[in-house]
């Protein structure tokens, strides 16, 4: 799912590039066929990379949004419970070792000769 979160999500990005590249183009023509000023041209463009920079940021928190949803649905262990869970272990290993450590070593089954 992260995979095709990403896919989307620089879909989105190269979209928002090739636009940009073609807009500059346009820009760029009209000003030469002098239908409009350099200056209306950069603020056309300056308004064009400030509007996509706010609409990026809002799929970023919607995007955000969605994936906490997703994810809380399904119940992960969180890094703290996973520390806790992890110093527990080593506790208990700590006391199997400590315990097999001070009993005798087993011996073996007795063979009887037959």
């Amino acid at each position: 799912m992260e995979d095709l979160l990403k896919k989307i999500l620089y879909t989105g990005v190269g979209i928002a590039a090739l636009t940009a590249e073609k807009l500059q183009q346009v820009i760029d023509g009209l000003v030469k066929e002098d239908k409009i000023t350099q200056e209306e041209g950069k603020k056309i463009v300056d308004d064009f990379f400030k509007n996509t920079k706010t609409k990026k940021e809002e799929l970023e928190s919607q995007l955000k949004s969605v994936i906490e949803k997703v994810v809380g649905n399904f119940n992960f262990a969180s890094a703290k419970d996973v520390d806790a869970l992890k110093k527990r272990v080593d506790a208990l290993e700590s006391k199997v070792n400590g315990t097999k450590a001070k009993k005798a070593p087993a011996k073996k089954p007795a063979t009887t000769k037959v």
